[in-house]
């Protein structure tokens, strides 16, 4: 077996966790969701199913992303394919800020500085 074979291996079974993250989590999360919806929390079970959907959209992502920079710098270490993979990670880079924002509510860097904060009666977040 040669080294591009191997890597090969490899980069598939990264689509193949990423991809089974993706269907896996967000089961689970469709799971929990009608658990949440059978004991009448209906805001509940949409909340909980968007948190944990995203976070599995988040994390598969993130895997996929692992996939391609591997294919990249070991299979096809081209231009091209360097210029591609480029594209590949800004999109998914975006889907995945935009993502994280969505869930939390507060872009990253001020999530980081309000939970330092102790929360005054007052304040809101």
């Amino acid at each position: 077996m040669q080294f591009e074979d191997v890597m090969e291996s490899v980069v598939r079974g990264f689509e193949v966790a990423g991809v089974a993250i993706l269907t896996l989590g967000s089961l689970a999360a469709l799971v929990s969701a009608a658990v949440t919806l059978g004991r009448g929390d209906r805001r509940g079970a949409y909340a909980g199913a968007r948190q944990h959907i995203g976070r599995a959209v988040l994390l598969g992502l993130e895997v996929l992303i692992i996939a391609d920079i591997v294919q990249t710098i070991t299979i096809e270490p081209t231009v091209e394919s360097a210029l591609s993979l480029g594209i590949i990670v800004l999109v998914r880079t975006f889907l995945s800020f935009s993502l994280e924002i969505e869930l939390d509510g507060s872009l990253p860097w001020r999530r980081a500085a309000t939970s330092d904060r102790p929360a005054d009666a007052g304040e809101r977040r």
